[in-house]
């Protein structure tokens, strides 16, 4: 399958599940203003579309031979999960727990229960669902390295920085990103069209009514 229609189908798929909106006012976790968005938390919420975009990434890097898919956070590790599933090598699947070091990098720890797992003998496969800086994934190959093992390969859903580059093979479904604007020369706040309290996160937004709540006074709607 050619690649740019490969692409179309994921980001259908991914827009099906409520993750990807576009056409509307978000503000994202840097501050700043865009007219698309990629809730995270729901790129997995469909298992049969996450199972069938596990088996693509899994497809991708089917002749290396792979011991074990690396992960971190939720919506990762399930799509890690069925990349595991699907490839012919049959890995173990692995997730790390992120935190910030003392520079405010990220970094991430292999629970004590998987350690044997990650060895000087290991193939490991790095799983991402939304790619935006690569901190997290540099994180993991900071890990495997440390424990000895080696990278086999990178692969994410959604790759919203079409430019970075790693040591090691990177696929990604999709690879696109999106302008975005800096308060002041928001096009879109220009308009006075009004920021969605739906998606992205909300910074100082006045609290609103929830629907169907008569009389519990105001609730803030704004997720994050």
């Amino acid at each position: 399958m050619e690649a740019e229609v490969l692409k179309r189908i994921s980001r259908g798929i991914i827009m099906r599940t409520g993750a990807y909106v576009t056409n509307d006012h978000f503000m994202i976790s840097s501050g700043r203003h865009a007219r698309e968005y990629v809730e995270k938390r729901l790129v997995t919420t469909e298992p049969a579309f996450t199972e069938g975009l596990g088996e693509i990434v899994a497809a991708h890097f089917a002749a290396s031979p792979v011991d074990v898919v690396l992960s971190s956070g939720i919506g990762a590790t399930t799509l890690g999960h069925c990349v595991a599933r699907a490839h012919p090598s049959r890995p173990k699947l692995l997730y790390a727990v992120k935190g910030k070091g003392k520079e405010g990098e990220t970094e991430v720890t292999l629970p004590r229960e998987f350690l044997p797992f990650l060895n000087p003998r290991s193939s490991a496969l790095i799983i991402e669902d939304i790619l935006t800086t690569g901190s997290t994934v540099r994180a993991l190959i900071r890990l495997v390295e440390k424990r000895g093992g080696r990278v086999v390969g990178i692969g994410s859903l959604w790759n919203r920085h079409p430019g970075i580059k790693f040591s090691c093979p990177f696929f990604a479904l999709v690879s696109q990103n999106f302008p975005t604007y800096s308060r002041d020369a928001c096009p879109l706040c220009e308009k006075g069209v009004p920021i969605n309290t739906e998606y992205g996160v909300i910074v100082g937004a006045p609290p609103r009514r929830v629907r169907g709540a008569p009389g519990k006074g105001p609730r803030s709607r704004a997720r994050r």
